[in-house]
């Protein structure tokens, strides 16, 4: 159940869709689920959400979750942040981040299932951005829709993601940026290519240190297209260590070698600046104190 105390520092009552909309950063999909909820309620009271107004002061509650078919699985969390409104994990590589229709278990979607339940809480599964199957990290999952969207790249315009990544060779110049578009590289429904056809995608990239034809590289994402980094580092002719897919080495490293190490945002209800950072695993060190 979804609580909000309304402030609206002494202006008039108004409808509460546009409080919702102003306030609560509320998408129209998200609006639809609760005034068809039957659940939403003023100071306890369920009303009609279309035309109920809100005054300083009230207190609105409303009910929007969705039946999940996400399976409860007790799995290990790395918990990193929570709060009632999102928490941030720390995704081993190796697990998926939500099930597929050929697998459908030991995801992080299954484990959190299995983590609200236990808490009695009742939250469908939210993330708000992605991290491929191999990629460890610090992952944002929203415990509400509207705070999915507003954290959405239409909603939030300072959420800041920043990767550490080992790849081949040296770059030059060491520090720039990347922008080329991403499009599928058909007939295959997986490998990215870059190609002017595509979708613009945009990477800050800084070298940290170089050595034994290697280079530990610190990136930023200004766009999060599927498989960003990896295409782009491939696409300047130095691929991600293990990156198999994008002709990355496999005698080093068997994943690729690619970590989520810090997220940086506004939390869209207190306005708090949280940066969150998770530093990389041992497989990723191992290589990194090497050269």
């Amino acid at each position: 159940m979804t609580r909000i105390e309304v402030k609206l520092d002494a202006l008039p009552p108004m409808p509460v869709r546009a409080f919702l909309r102003a306030n609560q950063g509320i998408s129209n999909t998200i609006w639809k689920r609760i005034k068809n909820s039957g659940t939403f309620a003023i100071n306890g009271v369920i009303c009609n959400a279309t035309q109920a107004k809100v005054k300083n002061g009230d207190t609105i509650t409303y009910d929007i979750l969705r039946p999940t078919d996400i399976l409860p699985e007790d799995l290990p969390l790395d918990i990193c942040y929570e709060d009632e409104w999102l928490l941030i994990i720390n995704k081993p590589a190796g697990q998926l981040v939500h099930p597929t229709t050929k697998e459908n278990s030991g995801t992080i979607g299954n484990a959190l299932m299995h983590y609200f339940a236990a808490k009695g809480e009742a939250h469908a599964f939210h993330p708000v951005h992605r991290l491929d199957r191999d990629t460890s990290g610090l992952l944002l999952i929203a415990k509400e829709p509207q705070i999915q969207y507003q954290l959405s790249p239409k909603g939030c315009k300072n959420f800041k993601r920043e990767y550490l990544a080992i790849i081949e060779g040296s770059l030059n110049p060491p520090d720039g940026l990347v922008d080329a578009p991403i499009a599928r590289a058909l007939p295959s429904i997986i490998l990215r290519k870059v190609s002017p056809e595509g979708q613009p995608a945009r990477t800050h990239y800084r070298t940290i240190k170089q050595g034994k034809g290697f280079s530990l590289i610190e990136l930023e994402l200004e766009t999060g297209r599927t498989h960003q980094i990896r295409v782009h580092m491939a696409h300047l002719g130095h691929p991600l260590l293990g990156d198999d897919l994008y002709g990355g080495r496999m005698d080093i490293i068997q994943r690729q070698a690619l970590h989520a190490f810090r997220l940086t945002f506004h939390h869209p209800m207190t306005g708090e600046q949280l940066v969150i950072t998770a530093p990389p695993p041992a497989d990723f060190l191992r290589i990194a104190a090497d050269f």
